[in-house]
């Protein structure tokens, strides 16, 4: 891993950005430098102020690294923002068309749950499975009923505790 300046990280990550704009993934670290050797204890002391260490890679071949001291975090960041927002326009945008087709399957359930189910035909003779299966359909239909009543009260009193 490379620890370079600040200006060159920004060239470089510019570069790496244009060159996985079509294809490929960037990752982008930003944490607290902790110096090997030492305890990382944390100061009682709420002044203290610690440098950063960011880094970036395609997970490849390529892996730069800065260092920012606590004094030029806030222009490194409105850089680093900047950065970020003009690089990142070839972003995808979510597929919504899985999220629509579950909402729609859920309407429907709750249409057919709602529309009550016809018993009708003979009890004996021709008609008299189709009746049957209407039966069973109108008991599991209640049943479905009851178990939605039941979600809708529990969520009701978790809700109001």
């Amino acid at each position: 891993m490379q620890l370079v300046d600040n200006d060159t990280f920004f060239k470089q990550l510019a570069a790496l950005f244009e060159a996985t704009k079509n294809t490929g993934s960037i990752w982008l670290t930003h944490k607290r430098l902790t110096y090997d050797g030492e305890d990382a204890r944390m100061a009682t002391d709420d002044a203290a102020e610690y440098p950063c260490l960011v880094r970036a890679t395609n997970g490849k071949e390529i892996k730069i690294s800065t260092r920012v001291e606590p004094g030029g975090l806030d222009q490194f960041h409105s850089k680093y923002g900047t950065l970020l927002k003009t690089s990142m326009t070839s972003l995808r945008k979510r597929d919504k068309k899985r999220e629509k087709q579950r909402a729609e399957e859920a309407a429907h359930r709750r249409r057919r749950l709602a529309e009550d189910i016809l018993v009708e035909g003979s009890k004996r003779g021709s008609g008299r499975r189709k009746r049957q299966r209407r039966i069973k359909q109108a008991l599991k239909q209640e049943e479905s009923r009851k178990r939605m009543q039941e979600r809708e009260d529990a969520r009701a009193k978790g809700k109001s505790t």
